[in-house]
């Protein structure tokens, strides 16, 4: 076995372990990116599943179809995170001049996970990329570059982590906006991309005011939220947003949890 995967298995099996015991925090997995043979995720994804009442695990990337269905076993639930583009002839295009693809072994091990995970009925969060990549696997599509093909009224990306805002409207009614309590927000937004066509199964529940798709909700199932932007990295700007929406997936989980602890 190779050594940099021995830690790895050990904080897995840690987790496992805590879950055992750990009767009152959901398990959540999140996928990370992975780059030069390393794993890697911002913390932020980390901290606002632990301090909204959730247990967070990474997922290290596979194409076992074992591991897979394990990983879908053991956990309550999800967040499917951010990162680079989606290979575009996944969904039928030419790849547009600026569109940089993820690294294969993420994308192998999400099409299968994401897909996956989805059809398991448990509940998700998925966000940016997660957002984008559940759309594709479901049979959506993509704009592959929003200031070239859509235009330049909003700026989506500024090339920072944490500085370019935008206003979203949000779908009065929606799951979304009960949560938040509010009908148009802010929001923290690093995307060149977004998407085109709908999969049948989502129903668009925010838009920014170019008209990009910023947010969807699953119609078929249970809680399954998507954003466009980053509500993990809100924890200064706007902290009830991120703790909200951190903390109705956390419950959704804990639902999930006790249903399976009775069985």
């Amino acid at each position: 076995m190779h050594r940099k995967m021995i830690p790895i298995l050990i904080l897995c099996n840690f987790l496992i372990a805590s879950h055992v015991f750990a009767d009152s925090r959901p398990l959540i997995g999140i996928c990370p990116s992975f780059s030069n043979n390393s794993i890697q995720l911002n913390n932020d994804y980390v901290t606002a599943i632990n301090e909204n009442g959730g247990l967070a695990i990474i997922l290290p990337p596979t194409e076992s179809e074992e591991i897979i269905e394990e990983y879908i076993k053991m956990l309550d639930g999800a967040v499917f995170s951010g990162g680079p583009d989606i290979p575009p002839d996944f969904y039928g295009q030419i790849q547009h001049a600026t569109t940089q693809t993820m690294e294969p072994t993420r994308f192998e091990f999400e099409k299968q996970f994401i897909k996956a995970f989805l059809a398991s009925d448990k509940p998700v969060l998925g966000i940016c990329l997660g957002m984008q990549f559940s759309n594709v696997v479901s049979g959506g599509t993509m704009i592959q570059d929003i200031p070239t093909m859509i235009g330049k009224k909003v700026t989506h990306r500024n090339g920072e982590m944490y500085t370019n805002f935008h206003q979203v409207g949000i779908a009065m009614g929606s799951q979304l906006a009960n949560i938040l309590k509010k009908t148009s927000t802010a929001v923290i937004s690093r995307h060149h991309q977004a998407v085109e066509k709908v999969a049948n199964c989502f129903t668009v529940v925010a838009r920014s005011t170019d008209g990009i798709v910023e947010a969807l909700e699953r119609n078929d199932g249970p809680f399954g939220i998507f954003v466009q932007w980053h509500p993990e990295s809100l924890k200064d700007a706007d902290p009830h947003h991120r703790n909200d929406l951190f903390k109705a997936l956390v419950d959704a989980c804990q639902n999930v949890k006790a249903t399976r602890s009775i069985r």
